[in-house]
């Protein structure tokens, strides 16, 4: 009998639990024996088919040599980050679906499970259900990445799918991905891309092997778009998609960012609707390669913790290719990648192409709308200071015409305040 822990007992946590019991017998056939949930870390205590498991000790689950892999769901930091290294210090192996540590404390977690010889695994912290981080360190590992991006977060792609499918404004589709459960009450992190921003980290940690501070990364959302906007970009035959992408540099350089992004409808990933989210790897032996399905929700989240219990357990002793170096030196700003950028102006088609020289205009109707040819961010801001810019609005961000040439960015978008 193999024995764990889950620390939380909300969606996850729960999630988890119903997983490891449902699929008993199945996981028991690859794993050899059963597995079965010994302790759930909890802060107060509730009646229901778990009780019985529930402590708000977690001495009883460091100091209990028969537990053998920890599931980390509390979320947050400060209190997942101590749970963590002390599960992991007492030489237990340690799974989480909490992105925000993975992003911000990943590389020093690491280090301590390499230390202890057993393993920190994250497969649910960037998609979910979706396997995105075990094909990208083994599938993929004879290859140079240079490149990831895509939908990585649900509820900002179900809002913009209502705003383009039915005409609703961003606040009405809030409510309405509130009231389905697609969004919390306090809706800020996936909102504003910072949901988005910690998963692109964390790929770009594995894919270039060196952190990359969230602190540092412009992560723009959705919340400041116009519903005019999304219906000009449709009309020309783009669809609006929120996007986290990073890029390798030359030099051993690297770059990141979330930003609202004008995607052609021909692109797979304009047809990405609904809470759907898909991860695109661009390998320099590949090509692209696309990762699609639910990104979120209580068992598509719990079937990826458990599988990676069952590699925790099964990995000979540990999974050495998992980690990355801690130095956040080579990052650089994104505003300096050149990329195609998307106005609305109080003005004419002559005030744009002063400002821009050739651009492509997408709606004249009292108020031109238009891509710039390719730029930086600095010189569409500088540009840009001559007009009467409509859109992007103030933290609305400046929306690129498409991957993989893109970039919109917080900076340049606070300068039209």
């Amino acid at each position: 009998m193999i024995q764990i822990a889950i620390m939380g007992l909300g969606t996850v946590g729960t999630g988890v639990a119903k997983v490891v019991a449902e699929n008993a017998k199945q996981i028991e056939r690859k794993l050899g024996e059963p597995l079965q949930v010994k302790t759930i870390l909890v802060r107060h205590f509730k009646d229901g088919p778990y009780r019985q498991l529930m402590t708000d000790d977690f001495r009883r689950i460091e100091e209990d040599d028969d537990i053998r892999v920890v599931v980390e769901t509390i979320g947050g930091v400060e209190a997942a980050y101590e749970y963590t290294r002390r599960a992991l210090s007492a030489g237990k192996h340690v799974v989480t679906a909490n992105k925000q540590l993975v992003a911000e404390r990943g590389a020093e977690l690491l280090a301590l499970a390499k230390k202890k010889n057993v393993n920190y695994l994250f497969e649910a912290s960037v998609g979910g259900g979706i396997p995105i981080l075990h094909p990208l360190t083994q599938c993929m590992a004879a290859n140079r990445i240079d490149e990831i991006y895509g939908i990585l977060n649900g509820t900002s792609n179900y809002i913009l799918t209502r705003m383009v499918r039915t005409g609703a404004f961003f606040t009405d589709a809030l409510r309405e991905a509130q009231a389905k459960g697609y969004a919390e009450a306090d809706p800020t992190a996936d909102v504003e891309g910072i949901d988005a921003g910690r998963k692109i980290c964390i790929l770009a940690d594995l894919a270039f092997g060196s952190q990359v501070d969230p602190a540092v990364v412009p992560m723009e959302g959705i919340s400041k778009l116009s519903l005019r906007d999304v219906r000009i970009a449709q009309r020309a035959g783009y669809r609006v998609k929120l996007l986290g992408r990073c890029l390798r540099l030359p030099g051993n350089g690297r770059t990141a960012y979330v930003a609202p992004h004008l995607i052609p409808e021909e692109h797979p990933l304009a047809n990405v609707e609904d809470v759907y989210n898909a991860v695109v790897v661009k390998g320099n032996a590949t090509g692209e390669v696309m990762f699609y399905g639910r990104g979120a929700g209580e068992l598509p989240t719990a079937s990826a913790c458990v599988a990676d219990v069952m590699e925790a357990l099964q990995a000979n002793p540990r999974r050495e290719e998992i980690g990355w170096d801690s130095n956040p030196a080579g990052f650089q700003d994104p505003m300096e990648l050149h990329t195609r950028y998307y106005f609305r102006i109080e003005g004419s088609l002559t005030d744009a192409a002063m400002a821009f020289g050739q651009v492509e205009v997408l709606s004249e109707d009292g108020e031109t709308a238009f891509l710039t040819d390719s730029v930086s961010g600095e010189d569409a801001t500088r540009r840009a200071r001559s007009l009467n810019v409509l859109a992007p609005d103030a933290g609305a961000g400046l929306i690129p015409k498409s991957p993989p040439d893109v970039y919109t960015g917080i900076a340049a978008a606070n300068n039209f305040r």
